[in-house]
């Protein structure tokens, strides 16, 4: 493939971080922002990073050099005018969106493929302000960009085959994990991780176990890098618990994505974690950590629970046609480090087994969310696996 030039709108940590990956892969970039402050900051933060890559042996000084010089810092749209893909990592608002990809729609060229970095607003309705909807596709990077290999490929309903052959090719070239995705709420990794914190949340709220417990048996029993709490507290309870209200609404207020009123109240208490220095624990610098309760039993329970409802939304995602049963296992492990994927999790622990303890949840609580997906039924019924 030739190198195209590649636009970057937005000189936010994910547009610095994509203009890294792209310009690393050997592309000009031009980086546009029309807050000339933004893009000062974004110069600083990517020579910082460079030069610790030089440190840490993974580049020389030329190669440090040759990146640097392929990044062109620009205020100015017109700018764009040879690229031949842009990707807009901007403000999460569709009319912003809308403005941004009429204006750079009137300067490009007609083949130009016009990307969002979106991680929450349909692409149906990005594309829909262009004159040429077949050439707008969602690529939707997770940050850090340079260091996260998954990106997810989101055509939208107009998307030409084309476009999206160009562009999964091209991110492949950037030795990117490439997942193609139906666009709808979430795409894959938003939307099979809402029970992690959702059934999390729900297990505390009952009073089965605190954060701490719950995260003990997700890390040590379930081999999760993170715990739940431990996470929403990295990500923020404020912007965690405005993605959980998001795709609630996004899913028509479907019982599985309800979000959780224990999160409500951090978030309105300004417990946003551990950039607040209070979330779910203490982050304050005389605290003492929270002790888990680690009876094996308990542990395991907790851990199980969690797992079925993961694996019951990974199940959904490929009952919909969301994306096939590798690139949802794909995307969990390479998009939020999950020790396995979800589906091949699930043949391993025995899909019966998967379904009798939904069953029970379902039973038990007479709630939608336990509710087990018709194709899980119907491969135990068949006696199938995933893989």
């Amino acid at each position: 493939m030739s190198l195209i030039q590649i636009g970057v709108l937005g000189a936010g940590t994910m547009g610095t971080g994509i203009a890294q990956v792209a310009a690393q892969s050997g592309h000009s970039v031009v980086l546009v922002d029309v807050n000339s402050e933004a893009l000062k900051k974004s110069g600083d933060s990517l020579q910082k990073v460079l030069n610790r890559l030089v440190e840490k042996g993974k580049m020389d000084e030329t190669q440090k050099e040759q990146i640097w010089d392929r990044i062109q810092f620009s205020s100015l749209y017109e700018d764009f005018k040879g690229c031949g893909l842009i990707i807009e990592a901007i403000v999460e608002k569709l009319e912003v969106k809308h403005e941004v990809f009429k204006r750079m729609e009137a300067i490009v060229s007609a083949d130009c493929i016009l990307a969002s970095n979106t991680s929450s607003l349909s692409i149906a309705s990005i594309g829909s302000a262009l004159q040429k909807p077949e050439r707008c596709v969602g690529i939707h990077f997770f940050n850090p960009a340079p260091l996260m290999p998954l990106v997810e490929v989101i055509p939208a309903v107009q998307t030409s085959a084309e476009t999206l052959k160009k562009s999964k090719d091209l991110i492949d070239s950037w030795k990117k994990k490439s997942v193609i995705v139906k666009d709808t709420p979430g795409f894959i990794v938003n939307r099979v991780a809402r029970p992690f914190y959702g059934e999390a949340l729900r297990i505390y709220e009952e009073g089965i176990a605190d954060f701490a417990t719950i995260d003990w048996a997700m890390t040590s029993i379930g081999g999760f890098r993170m715990g739940p709490f431990t996470l929403m507290d990295y990500i923020g309870n404020d912007v965690n618990y405005t993605v959980t209200e998001t795709v609630f609404e996004a899913f028509y207020y479907d019982p599985r994505f309800k979000p959780s009123f224990t999160q409500k109240r951090h978030k309105e208490a300004g417990y946003y974690g551990r950039k607040s220095g209070k979330g779910f624990f203490d982050y304050s610098e005389n605290a003492v950590p929270a002790k888990a309760n680690e009876d094996p039993k308990l542990g395991q329970e907790i851990f199980e629970r969690i797992l079925v409802m993961l694996i019951n939304e990974a199940v959904d995602a490929v009952f919909l046609n969301i994306a096939s049963r590798e690139d949802v296992d794909v995307a969990m492990t390479n998009g939020v480090n999950y020790p396995k994927g979800l589906l091949k999790w699930a043949d391993e622990m025995g899909l019966t087994v998967v379904l009798e303890k939904l069953e029970t949840l379902f039973e038990e609580y007479g709630e939608d969310r336990y509710r087990p997906n018709p194709l899980l039924k119907r491969m135990v019924k068949a006696g199938q696996t995933f893989y």
